[in-house]
């Protein structure tokens, strides 16, 4: 189900507006035609649920960045 995959997103980016963002971009980058959109938004999905989409967009620091600047 879609909401699984929602919730499993949802351990590596915790804002959910954030997440939409993130996927819906994804999703037209990785859409090929006369495939289903849907099918393609839960492979982003599934794919945001086992790494961190955040992780490769720069100019988005990450908690390991936030903890040097608080040192």
């Amino acid at each position: 189900m879609r909401s699984d995959l929602v919730f499993g997103a949802l351990a590596h980016v915790a804002n959910r507006y954030q997440l939409c963002q993130l996927a819906s971009k994804a999703t037209r980058k990785l859409h090929k035609p006369n495939s289903r959109l849907q099918d393609t938004t839960n492979e982003v999905l599934s794919r945001f649920r086992t790494a961190n989409p955040l992780s490769a967009i720069p100019g988005i620091p990450s908690a390991a960045d936030d903890r040097r600047r608080a040192a």
